[in-house]
């Protein structure tokens, strides 16, 4: 499990970084940053399993990028202004 773990997180931050720097749109962009999301607990999930706590620690901080991604690029409301 770990390994085919490892290879989901790999994969994952590879294509989410492809679609981040491709700057194919709000919603494309906002995609990326949930594939990212799969990269980065992934990476938790690895980190908690081998025991690496900075595994685990700097991937939890990236899982909380990423979600303020997901909100920013996805979720937030349109600002309205004049």
């Amino acid at each position: 499990m770990e390994d085919m773990l490892r290879w989901v997180g790999m994969g994952a931050a590879v294509i989410a970084a492809v679609m981040v720097s491709a700057r194919l749109g709000q919603r494309l962009t906002g995609i990326g940053f949930v594939v990212f999301l799969v990269s980065s607990t992934s990476w938790v999930a690895v980190g908690l399993m081998a025991g690496e706590p900075a595994l685990t620690i700097q991937n939890g901080v990236l899982t909380i990028v990423n979600l303020v991604g997901i909100w920013r690029w996805l979720l937030r409301p349109a600002a309205t202004g004049a």
